[in-house]
């Protein structure tokens, strides 16, 4: 087997045996007695007050006495005095179980177990025996008199009775007791009789020396009236001459003080009035400064922010239109780099393609001008044609001579107003002399007849004429 696992057992078992033994260790509290019985040393029980004690498990065992008092009514009736006189003794006793060593020892012997109302029961009988013993041996006067001698003689006979149970007497309360015969309340009367006649005497007495004592005090208090009297009269004139005197000074002073106060009065007046004029040009500062304070911050502080954003924005502003121009700048110089490329580009190719024409030309440049010529020479033509095409022409009137005159070259006038519109496109013959070459035999030759007929102009009155002619009439 595991020698850890022994080891765990060992220390479960160790640590069991160890909580019962702690669980065998009983403690007392202070308002009980610990009784521990069975083997304890020769004795029958074993009584602890405070502290504890450990119980041996199998051969001892345990249990608690309470030390709550107990409260007894025990009213004995009929108890038979020293006298032979019958009376009735209302008490209360108040019982506990005594502390001393042979007191627990007693009550563990013969209370342990019992309930409170057995153990009340118990010392009832006992305080009940050993009270008719005591008004046994006193008499009716001893007992209503002498309550301190009664009450002692209990205690005396109650507690060693009590203390052969383990009981301790803790009070005695008696009430008034009564006889069946009167003799207790014969003895009351007597006595307040007695009483009664010796106030009397005392009382007349009393007045006689108050009588006596009454007349030398009239007589003192005549004779020291007159005395006092006349010291009164001489007093009292000395003390109107004192007090004549005093209201002097008094009034002397009174009116010293009243001029100080007055001066002091007048004086803290000015003051005060000088500190509220200062107090109110500080308060007039005060507001002036807040006022400038104010103004400065309604107006200076607003125009000076203003200012300052004016400043910000024209900076952010000019900042913008640098950025911008730059912008631009650097936009127009790529775009003009770019271009200029390009057109370099173009030009480059060109050149590469003129080069290699005049070589495909045999070299003459001449001949490859005019083979480019022949290439562009369809744009010419759509150009010249482009030139009349769009014109739009809403109404032609034409005066042609009635009767065959104004032929030109045997053309009529509207004939020669259409082959005018024709010449005013450039010819293809001019196009390439401009161009420093002449047009190939081919395409057609220029006749120059050397002849300029001019046409003759109508006068005003006929063309005035034939135009009324030509008007037609209202209606149609």
């Amino acid at each position: 087997m595991d020698p850890l696992y022994l080891i765990a057992i060992a220390v479960a078992v160790g640590f069991i045996l160890v909580m019962s033994l702690v669980k065998r260790y009983k403690r007392c509290p202070s308002d009980k007695i610990l009784v521990v019985y069975g083997n304890t040393g020769g004795s029958s029980a074993k009584c602890i007050h405070g502290g504890g004690a450990f119980i041996w498990p199998v051969i001892q065992d345990y249990a608690f006495l309470s030390l709550t008092p107990i409260s007894i009514e025990a009213n004995l009736t009929n108890a038979l005095s020293r006298q032979n006189i019958r009376v009735d003794v209302p008490c209360r006793f108040t019982v506990g179980i005594s502390t001393e060593s042979d007191s627990m020892n007693n009550a563990a012997e013969r209370l342990l177990g019992q309930s409170s109302d057995q153990i009340q029961e118990l010392a009832r009988d006992i305080l009940f025996g050993q009270l008719r013993l005591v008004i046994a041996t006193m008499s009716i006067e001893e007992i209503n008199s002498d309550r301190d001698k009664f009450l002692d003689n209990i205690s005396k006979n109650v507690e060693a009775e009590l203390k052969k149970i383990g009981l301790k007497l803790i009070n005695v309360n008696v009430t008034d007791i009564k006889d069946e015969s009167g003799y207790i309340e014969a003895l009351g009367k007597e006595a307040a009789a007695k009483a009664i006649n010796e106030a009397k005497v005392s009382v007349a007495e009393q007045d006689k020396i108050g009588e006596i004592g009454r007349a030398e005090a009239e007589r003192d208090t005549r004779v020291k009236t007159s005395a006092a009297n006349a010291i009164a009269v001489q007093g009292e004139n000395t003390a109107k001459i004192t007090i004549a005197n005093s209201d002097a000074a008094r009034r002397e002073k009174e009116a010293e003080a009243m001029k100080i106060a007055m001066t002091a009065e007048k004086v803290q007046q000015a003051r005060a009035l000088q500190e509220a004029y200062a107090a109110e040009q500080q308060a007039e500062q005060a507001r002036a400064e807040r006022e400038r304070s104010t103004q400065q911050a309604n107006v200076i502080v607003p125009e000076e922010i203003e200012k300052q954003r004016r400043i910000i924005e024209a900076q952010a502003e000019a900042e913008k239109i640098r950025e911008n121009a730059k912008g631009q700048a650097d936009a127009i110089f790529v775009k003009m780099d770019a271009e200029a490329k390009g057109l370099y580009q173009i030009l480059t190719k060109q050149a590469e393609g003129y080069e290699k024409m005049v070589k495909a030309a045999g070299g003459d440049p001449q001949s490859a001008y005019q083979l480019l010529l022949i290439e562009k020479l369809p744009e010419l033509v759509k150009t010249q044609v482009e030139a009349i095409k769009n014109i739009k022409i809403d109404k032609i009137t034409v005066w042609d001579n009635l009767g065959g005159q104004g032929v030109q070259d045997g053309n009529t006038t509207t004939a020669g107003f259409i082959s005018g519109l024709m010449k005013s496109v450039p010819p293809l013959g001019d196009l390439f002399n401009q161009a420093g070459m002449n047009l190939p035999d081919y395409l057609g030759t220029k006749i120059d007849t050397g002849k300029t007929k001019e046409i003759p102009q109508k006068p005003k009155e006929e063309e005035n004429k034939v135009k009324k002619e030509e008007k037609p009439a209202p209606g149609k």
